[in-house]
């Protein structure tokens, strides 16, 4: 049986089923013995000269009722043991999707999403397939060897003997191919992770790989990746089939020894001249060879089963042993004993001398002594170079990293102390990469709010400026989105998750360069609504022109992880440097396209 702490709970959970399936299981097991008896019962009686049809007709009559019995056992085995693989198949499912939700961006920045789709696909089945199939293996390999073997000798020990020793064979053979057979299955799961890894890799990069014309490159790098695969596929299933193969030539010699040795004491015996094997007369008649051949015959499933079951056994131990590192993973982002939930909250925000580097980046500091006060009701910009840590500082707002305690709050609680659900309903984030799900428009936008209304999904939308697009779309607002969004321009992406995060009404908003892709006259309308309709709350508006921020209430600068400056945009062109020569810089842009126009 598979074991380990992630799954030993459902067969707990599940034992109603294993017991059914399993007392099913070893009833076809004991009832399918008798058909070797009749068998031979009838070989007999057709030596002997009885062919009164009675008998027959009574004989006949026990293997169909045998027969019935089987079939409805088989039936309920079936049954109980897949519907059990299954139901622990989809409860370790959800136990991973689970966690795959608490794990934090630290844990998917170091593992590609190919290899963790991996898991929960090829993993995952490996792992039903012997909670289910795996165990009718084990208990046939015992229960049906078991019972046969003591029906072999209970016909005749001696010629059991024979037909047992060479066994050992198998047991040893097994023993000596399960570890090697593991260490196959773990490297051939791996080389399946590249593939994986690379073909997703491929897919979200398509339109990148076909404008740059790479298509072939693309094919030949893909080969190489697929050839290592299926040279690992091709060295497992090679170890497997001649692991197969010794089994059946063992199975195969035992079949030949019993046939040949059975004959000369048949023969032997009819001649009345029996052998003799430590003062026990081995007398065997035609009936008891047919009837001990078809045992023989019920226990080479058990001797394959075992061997099928060492190898499901390699095979699953591995793929356990990958899911649980998986369940193991530490979840560094999460709320503290005795978090405080967030209530009723204002949206002041508060830094007090933070910093931050990025897990497993400690030397890059990318935020270094922060401290600034944003008031509640406050519509903020912040603004920089390229890598001056402005989505940094709304990742941190969010909750999203961790940091010194002491260094964040929102109305003047630590978030650090804070329940991270209660941080993260507080406020409302458009990030930088803007994603949409492959649903309709009015699905995406309604993300935020499943229980929102026609009415405020369209009221979101005209927030956003994105209500007239939408109108002209083939299906308005039912229109399918596609796969991120991929039918749809950037802009239109931008405003539909701004709409997204609007529609959710929260204290504080977080738009992180979220109006690069829109043109100027629809983000002066997009900040007039801001200014509107979220008054007395507070919004943080991260971005790269000038003309965003020139009109909000006061803007943060920041140059390498440090404040420069945090005032009015006015004051700002007086004292700070980076923004007065961004905002210098882009005014001359604006000359030259006049000059041009």
């Amino acid at each position: 049986m598979l074991l380990g702490k992630y799954i030993n709970r459902y067969y707990v959970k599940y034992w109603y089923y294993f017991l059914l399936g399993v007392a099913a299981l070893v009833a076809v097991d004991y009832a399918q013995l008798f058909i070797p008896e009749f068998l031979g019962v009838m070989v007999e009686n057709l030596r002997t000269g009885n062919t009164d049809s009675a008998v027959i007709g009574k004989l006949c009559t026990k293997i169909l009722g045998v027969a019935a019995v089987m079939f409805i056992g088989r039936m309920a085995w079936r049954y109980t043991l897949f519907n059990a693989s299954q139901r622990i198949e989809a409860g370790l499912r959800r136990d991973m999707f689970q966690k795959s939700e608490r794990l934090s961006r630290k844990y998917y920045h170091e593992n590609k999403t190919g290899s963790i789709m991996s898991w929960f696909t090829t993993d995952l089945e490996t792992i039903e397939e012997y909670c289910g199939f795996g165990t009718v293996q084990l208990v046939d390999a015992f229960f049906l060897g078991l019972l046969d073997i003591v029906r072999m000798i209970m016909l005749d020990w001696v010629l059991t003997l024979f037909a047992l020793i060479p066994m050992i064979l198998i047991i040893v053979w097994g023993a000596l191919v399960e570890k090697f057979m593991a260490m196959k299955w773990e490297t051939r799961q791996k080389e399946y992770d590249r593939l994986y890894d690379f073909t997703q890799e491929n897919f979200t990069g398509i339109r990148v790989i076909k404008a740059f014309v790479k298509e072939t490159k693309e094919i030949h790098a893909f080969a190489k990746v697929a050839k290592k695969n299926k040279d690992a596929n091709v060295s497992f299933v090679r170890v497997s089939v001649f692991f197969d193969a010794v089994i059946e030539l063992i199975i195969a010699a035992i079949m030949a020894l019993i046939m040949g040795f059975g004959g000369w004491l048949v023969f032997r015996a009819v001649n009345g001249d029996p052998v003799v094997f430590f003062s026990h007369n081995v007398i065997i008649t035609p009936g008891n060879l047919v009837t001990f051949i078809g045992y023989f015959d019920f226990l080479v499933w058990p001797l394959m089963a075992l061997g099928l079951m060492i190898t499901s056994l390699s095979r699953s131990k591995t793929s356990l042993k990958r899911i649980s590192t998986f369940l193991d993973s530490e979840e560094d982002v999460r709320s503290p004993e005795g978090a405080q939930k967030l209530e009723n909250v204002r949206g002041d925000i508060e830094f007090r001398n933070c910093s931050f580097s990025y897990p497993g980046k400690k030397n890059a500091v990318i935020l270094d002594g922060i401290n600034l006060k944003i008031n509640a009701g406050e519509t903020v910009g912040i603004i920089g170079r390229v890598g001056s840590g402005k989505s940094t500082l709304t990742s941190v707002l969010s909750r999203m990293y961790n940091f010194e305690p002491g260094t964040v709050f929102i109305d003047g609680h630590d978030l650090m102390d804070c329940d991270i659900d209660s941080v993260r309903a507080a406020v409302a984030y458009v990030p930088q990469e803007n994603f949409l799900f492959s649903d309709t428009v009015s699905g995406n936008i309604a993300f935020s709010k499943a229980s929102a209304s026609e009415d405020e999904i369209k009221a979101a939308a005209e927030f956003a400026d994105v209500a007239s697009n939408i109108e002209n779309f083939p299906d308005r607002y039912d229109t399918v989105t596609g796969e991120r969004g991929v039918t749809l321009s950037g802009g239109q992406k931008q405003r539909i998750s701004i709409a997204r995060a609007y529609l959710k009404n929260a204290p504080i908003m977080v738009l992180d360069d979220s109006v690069s892709a829109v043109d100027v006259g629809t983000e002066e309308k997009i900040l007039a609504n801001i200014k509107e309709k979220r008054a007395g709350k507070t919004t943080l508006i991260v971005a790269s022109r000038i003309s965003t921020v020139s009109h909000l209430d006061r803007v943060i600068v920041l140059n390498e992880g440090r404040l420069e400056a945090f005032d009015s945009p006015e004051n700002l062109l007086k004292n700070s440097p980076t923004y007065a020569k961004m905002a210098f810089l882009q005014e001359l842009e604006l000359e030259v396209e006049r000059g041009k126009n």
